[in-house]
């Protein structure tokens, strides 16, 4: 039952992260002209926002995890 704990509390860590955070963002590169060895690149940004319930539900889910391997022992 160790196991249910340790995801638990990274269940919690990232429920808590999503919270404070609430976005996260990547960038992708994508090929716009290529024409022999001359080759132009353009990078696109993107944003995706983490709703709040989501946060919460995964900050609970770890929290009833820890609690649950707990009474495992």
């Amino acid at each position: 039952m160790r196991s249910l704990g340790i995801i638990g509390v990274v269940l919690v860590v990232v429920g808590v992260a999503t919270l404070l955070i609430g976005h996260f963002t990547y960038s992708d590169t994508r090929p716009v002209l290529k024409a022999g060895p001359l080759e132009v690149n353009a990078t696109e940004e993107h944003r995706i926002d983490v709703p709040t319930i989501g946060g919460v539900v995964i900050l609970l889910a770890g929290v009833v995890l820890i609690v649950a391997g707990r009474r495992g022992r």
